[in-house]
């Protein structure tokens, strides 16, 4: 059974009710979901009693039992939503310990910390980017007009001006007053229950940047907004909004601007411009998810540590919809966090229709060049092997994620004794009929019986482009180090985000990163964080050039030529391959 998930919103003076009406909803929704869910208080708040009753206020029914307090959180919480506007770093080290965080709307100094970004309303282009923009996520009125275009636009007969609860900078009341001169009901909006359901009942909203303003675009109500602040005005811009400016001396007269909507011809235009944002930010049609939805469908892994040399890495985010890239500032490996597992399965279409896909042949069509690449790995291994380790024997090899084992058939032509595991029960029944060779299905290490994997009973290990797919490399690095002969090899190939590819844009290549590829490593990384698991590194193979991968050049380099060897001299030369192999022995600890 999942732990249950925590939302902490904005209290402090200021924050407006937006930030808790919104958290308490996602509560609510997630208890009527029959999910275990409550709403934290912030680090120092602790009047419960007075934070019930703002929340009933708004939204009706709402258990005491569903409030904790920050130094009493649950046990073993799944995860921490964070509607805080602003996190304060203490407090967000505190929670990251505890579940992985999501942030909401982020704007603190914590943001590009965040194991996941979610900005329901749209930032500024400026900050750093989400894993997701999605007003449509927002708790939205029920009650929607028929159409943005009404025969009251022009005359503005029901006129709502909702400037939050607390409405600090008076602006309710200045907007209210400079509108008394036109022809209709003004209705200043201050503790009106349940407002997103009162929205379709009025003609035009006068309102600032924030969640009223786009629940007014669902409910097809157009809306004009007025900023309090400059970064309320950059925000109302950049997001696409009619709107007034903030500064303050001459906010009375740009507040009088709005009569002019009454015109038919503005009111019309400013129906079509509200129009196109309800279909540009999703919120034209019913959405198919809320919040409540989102939270539910995710099963998050993030770790809180590095998962190759257990540091924390408080660093900026790489963000991706659905998953986050973090680079390692200790070890420099760059691991990935997701909201849910890849949806990849290793089965017989993994090697045949995806591999021609991106290879233009099957992994069986491919295999005597996959043989023969294998066959220069092992007469490596072999060079580093002890001279009289394996006995009068043939040294025994382990391959995981042997595939269709064209490594296990170059190391049995070359005298070894090779053994196979892999997730693929066709590639692994493959082995065993066409190369005659023994074969396990399923993962390393928790398939094998324990008789098989006895400490000190390989000479040799190799994972080929496999070491990327595992989540917690630390448990396999100590188990193939436990299972490995005193100078035993492990060998090992996987993409290198040190490439001309990713140093051309480090963020085009993990957007490109398979979606089961939890690290990424570099060469230049090995050698201290293999040391750290007993293994001393001997040699490192960079591979995969690409000369037309390289940018500005790449277009020369379409076909073989003299242009194309001279690039592809310069990625040898440079170590610039997109993937490495790397040779390392086991020492002492």
């Amino acid at each position: 059974m999942p732990g249950p998930i925590l939302t902490v919103p904005a209290l402090e003076q200021g924050r407006g009710g937006g930030h808790l009406l919104r958290s308490a909803h996602l509560v609510r929704d997630l208890r009527l979901k029959k999910r275990e869910a409550f709403l934290c208080l912030p680090p120092g708040e602790r009047d419960t009693a007075a934070c019930l009753a703002r929340i009933r206020s708004f939204t009706g029914e709402f258990s005491r039992q569903w409030i904790c307090l920050h130094d009493s959180i649950p046990a073993d919480p799944a995860m921490i939503i964070m509607d805080r506007f602003r996190t304060p770093p203490d407090e967000f080290a505190l929670l990251r310990k505890t579940a992985p965080l999501i942030g909401i709307d982020e704007g603190g100094a914590c943001r590009d910390r965040f194991d996941f970004l979610i900005d329901i309303l749209p930032a500024l282009p400026s900050v750093s980017r989400p894993n997701m923009v999605n007003p449509s996520l927002l708790p939205l009125p029920l009650c929607r007009r028929e159409s943005f275009f009404s025969q009251n636009n022009a005359a503005g007969r029901r006129i709502l001006v909702s400037f939050g609860a607390e409405d600090a900078a008076g602006l309710g009341d200045l907007a209210a007053e400079s509108l008394s001169g036109i022809d209709a009901e003004i209705v200043t909006a201050r503790n009106i229950p349940n407002l997103r359901e009162e929205l379709a009942s009025f003609d035009l909203l006068v309102t600032h940047f924030g969640i009223t303003a786009f629940e007014a675009l669902h409910a097809r109500l157009p809306v004009v907004l007025v900023s309090p602040t400059p970064y309320h005005e950059a925000l109302s811009k950049a997001a696409g909004f009619t709107s007034v400016r903030h500064y303050a001396r001459s906010l009375a007269n740009d507040i009088n601007r709005l009569p002019s909507l009454a015109g038919a011809g503005a009111a019309a235009a400013l129906a079509a411009d509200c129009q196109a944002l309800a279909e540009k930010y999703g919120l034209a049609e019913v959405p198919s998810q809320s919040l409540a939805d989102l939270a539910l469908s995710v099963d998050i892994h993030a770790p809180a540590l590095c998962p190759l040399c257990a540091a924390e890495a408080a660093v900026k985010k790489i963000r991706f919809a659905g998953r986050s890239y973090t680079c390692c500032p200790h070890c420099g490996v760059i691991y990935m966090s997701r909201l849910k597992a890849p949806p990849v399965e290793y089965g017989k279409a993994y090697f045949f229709e995806q591999y021609k896909n991106q290879y233009g042949k099957t992994y069986l069509e491919d295999f005597p060049a996959l043989k023969e690449t294998a066959r220069r790995r092992i007469s490596v291994i072999k060079k580093f092997l002890p001279a009289a380790g394996t006995g009068t024997g043939k040294p025994s090899l382990l391959d995981i994620g042997c595939a269709y084992g064209p490594l296990l058939a170059a190391a049995k032509e070359e005298g070894f004794s090779p053994l196979g595991i892999d997730p693929a029960p066709e590639a692994v029944a493959w082995i065993g009929r066409e190369l005659d060779i023994p074969a396990r299905q399923g993962f390393f290490p928790g398939d094998f019986p324990p008789d098989i994997l006895t400490d000190n009973s390989f000479d040799a290990v190799s994972l080929m482009y496999v070491i990327e797919h595992f989540t917690d490399p630390r448990e396999v690095l100590q188990e193939i180090y436990r299972i490995l002969k005193p100078g035993g090899v492990l060998a090992f190939s996987t993409p290198s985000y040190s490439g001309v590819s990713g140093r051309t844009s480090l963020r085009v290549f993990l957007k490109k990163s398979p979606a089961d590829h939890w690290t990424v490593w570099s060469p230049r990384l090995c050698r201290k964080a293999l040391a750290r698991y007993g293994f001393m590194v001997k040699k490192i193979v960079v591979t995969g050039h690409h000369p037309e991968r390289f940018p500005f050049f790449g277009s020369f380099c379409r076909r073989p030529g003299i242009f194309y060897r001279f690039i592809l001299l310069i990625s040898r030369l440079f170590r610039l391959g997109d993937t490495f192999e790397c040779f390392s022995v086991k020492e002492p600890l």
